[in-house]
């Protein structure tokens, strides 16, 4: 995780980005160099190349990424800053398993190092659909292309889903580890490039305030939540073959749980924190078939309503089948089998076509005892929240109990807030900045080892095979609009609890 306040500039290297057609590429990878070039951490010695099956020139493609950029940048364009990136843009138009592809790209990525003295550095992009990642990792290693001597570097940045199921998952980290070693492979997962995120370790570990009462002697249970407003939004194909266990808590949210309830690390080196999100994922609790069936909760959304507008049911999606079984709706109730957290719930939901957008963590305390204002009205006592916002207003509230003015007691909740932007200003960021610049410095502390995500898919296999030999009755089983079906309430409240009421 780079200091970014006192960072050099990347190494001399080409990015090379598979599927440099589509939509990540327009969206996010190219703003997110543009950014970086405006904060002086790429190198002068640099180009990217963009490798997909669409027909393109090089021209072509400066011209589309100039439109595209203009569009989707966070931040105005400085044209002088534009053309300086602009001119580093090549193109290669071919099929990702034809060989004829590697050798036109071996002769491009040489004529690059000797016009751009980028030195042999190539950091390999795969945003593809995942059935070709193993074939272009194994055509560039036939054409030696992977090969890592003479002080150059060769490194991938892979994009999710890695696998499927944990079977899936396994099979695909054999494939990639008998071409690469592990210290070239970077699984990225794009929510760790949120600021807010990052902050997760900062905050916990840069203060004293925190650490000594982040335990289950001071904490009753811990609330995750990733909420999206929007429905599939035309995704139904890939939604199809996912589902929200799939698409959101192998991957987002157990990163989020890691890092919130993960042991402090001796360092910041990647790998010191990477054993410990590890140690930590592996203390979750199995579940049994049965844990599944009390502690799980999954629903569809139906028609309803969002901010005004009117959202149609999942089954009503354009490749979505009319008697689909496919969650989009997650909650779960996990118990971590370690000293710090021993009977400490921590309750994870997310879903799409919900309330509002918003991924937040709530930390509730437990209550004091009651005993000294039993002669008083106060008959129950506020627990302390506090609250980590993601997105969006992202930040940090603490909320805790104080007297309400007057002759007698009366305790009224107060709430101390602190908001990123009223204190650092905006970031203008498309998330993918920090992850970039990390892959570009050998710095994988934001990325997914492969034993972190097997031990992801270990814990969400067991429910993916309850769910699918009992298929559910009652989907859909939420309106658009609202916080989810009816069992996730239940969900907690059956322990005593309640879901906190997220009103931006």
């Amino acid at each position: 995780m780079s200091n970014q306040g006192l960072a050099q500039p990347g190494d001399p290297c080409v990015i090379v980005i598979f599927g440099a057609a589509g939509d990540l590429t327009k969206r996010k990878l190219i703003p997110a160099l543009y950014n970086l070039a405006r904060n002086n951490l790429l190198p002068k010695e640099f180009a990217v190349v963009g490798v997909a099956r669409a027909q393109m020139s090089t021209q072509d493609f400066r011209q589309k990424m100039s439109r595209d950029v203009h569009e989707f940048a966070p931040i105005s364009i400085d044209a002088q800053l534009w053309d300086w990136l602009e001119n580093r843009l090549c193109y290669l138009s071919g099929e990702f398993q034809d060989p004829n592809t590697y050798e036109q790209l071996q002769n491009l990525l040489a004529q690059i190092d000797q016009e751009n003295g980028t030195r042999g550095n190539y950091l390999y992009y795969l945003a593809t659909a995942p059935d070709f990642f193993c074939d272009i990792i194994w055509q560039l290693s036939n054409i030696g292309l992977t090969r890592e001597e003479n002080e150059q570097w060769r490194r991938f940045i892979i994009e999710k889903p890695f696998g499927h199921d944990l079977d899936s998952a396994r099979a695909l980290n054999k494939n990639i580890s008998s071409v690469l070693k592990e210290s070239q492979t970077y699984r990225i997962d794009h929510y760790l490039g949120k600021e807010t995120v990052q902050n997760i370790l900062v905050f916990r570990f840069g203060n004293g305030l925190f650490e000594p009462i982040w335990n289950h002697h001071y904490i009753d249970h811990v609330q995750i939540t990733v909420a999206e407003s929007v429905g599939v939004e035309g995704r139904g194909g890939y939604y199809e073959g996912a589902g929200a266990l799939r698409d959101m808590v192998q991957n987002h949210m157990f990163q989020l749980l890691a890092l919130i309830a993960m042991e402090p690390p001796l360092s910041f080196e990647a790998d010191v924190v990477r054993d410990e999100k590890s140690k930590l994922l592996r203390a979750i609790q199995p579940l049994s078939a049965e844990d599944v069936l009390t502690h799980t909760v999954r629903g569809q959304y139906g028609s309803g309503t969002v901010r005004g507008s009117s959202v149609p049911a999942y089954r009503s999606e354009p490749r979505v089948a009319p008697d689909s079984c496919t969650e989009t709706f997650v909650a779960l109730k996990l118990m971590l089998d370690n000293w710090r957290w021993a009977d400490v719930p921590f309750y994870l939901r997310t879903g799409k076509a919900l309330g509002e957008r918003v991924t937040e963590i709530a930390i509730q305390f437990k209550r004091v005892p009651s005993l000294l204002f039993r002669q008083t009205p106060i008959d129950q006592l506020t627990p302390n929240l506090l609250i980590l916002r993601i997105q969006p207003n992202e930040g940090i509230s603490l909320q805790f109990g104080a007297k309400i003015p007057g002759p007698t007691v009366h305790m009224g909740k107060v709430e101390m807030d602190f908001c990123y932007t009223d204190y650092f200003g905006t970031q203008s960021s498309t998330g993918y900045e920090t992850l970039l610049y990390d892959c570009m410095i050998g710095d994988a502390t934001l990325f997914q080892r492969a034993d972190n995500v097997e031990v992801g898919w270990s814990v969400v296999t067991p429910i993916l095979d309850v769910w699918k030999a009992l298929p559910p009755r009652n989907f859909p089983n939420y309106a658009a609009g609202t916080w989810g079906p009816k069992e996730a309430d239940d969900l907690l409240e059956n322990d005593g609890r309640q879901w906190r009421r997220i009103d931006l």
